[in-house]
């Protein structure tokens, strides 16, 4: 099911604007108000100084535009969530099953992470970080927080990785919440990000 949604996301852009119009229709009448408890808990818990965690408005749309713009364009090959001009990212607001969230650093973002929910409690993540601010750990805590949302929220917590992508490759191959499902067509993994078994 995952490798056909893909393969429409990517070739039938019209057909795909058609499921996520209907997704996001489900998904906020099923559980758009469980989404709206969850997250502020999920948010003061993993709060990390001196960086703020929190869900973007479209207010943010044009810093949010700014920080991928700024990114190098290699950075971005296997990063494809949605349209990254500036229409695009404000029309992405409006889709209900699509969390977008930001990392900030006195008022600027310098990180950018999502899930894409959909109505059937699967959940697919994906995260942008500045490049001047990697390896300061703020990768963790969007892990943390994407995850804790998803699972909070009754979802499966996925997403799909390119084998040709070595940095995220090399990223997760010491995650043990991380476990390979599936290959999928175009060299690419349908992965699963589960709860440790102490932690259930």
């Amino acid at each position: 099911m995952e490798g056909f949604l893909i393969f429409i996301k990517h070739h039938f852009r019209f057909l795909w604007k058609i499921i996520e119009w209907g997704n996001g229709l489900l998904f906020s009448f099923l559980y758009q108000s469980k989404l709206e408890k969850v997250l502020p808990e999920v948010f003061r818990e993993f709060a990390e100084s001196p960086f703020t965690f929190r869900k973007l408005n479209l207010s943010d749309a044009s810093a949010l535009h700014n920080l991928i713009h700024s990114q190098k364009e290699s950075d971005l090959e296997y990063f494809k969530p949605h349209g990254f001009d500036i229409e695009s990212i404000s029309k992405q607001f409006n889709n209900h099953s699509f969390l977008m969230m930001g990392v900030f650093e006195h008022q600027k973002i310098i990180g950018y992470f999502f899930l894409r929910f959909f109505a059937n409690r699967k959940c697919f993540v994906g995260r942008l970080i500045d490049t001047e601010f990697r390896g300061k750990g703020i990768g963790l805590i969007m892990n943390k927080i994407m995850y804790e949302t998803s699972w909070r929220m009754g979802f499966r917590c996925l997403s799909t990785i390119s084998k040709n992508n070595l940095a995220v490759m090399r990223a997760h191959a010491k995650n043990q919440r991380m476990i390979i499902l599936k290959d999928l067509a175009n060299d690419y993994l349908l992965v699963e990000f589960v709860r440790k078994a102490d932690e259930s």
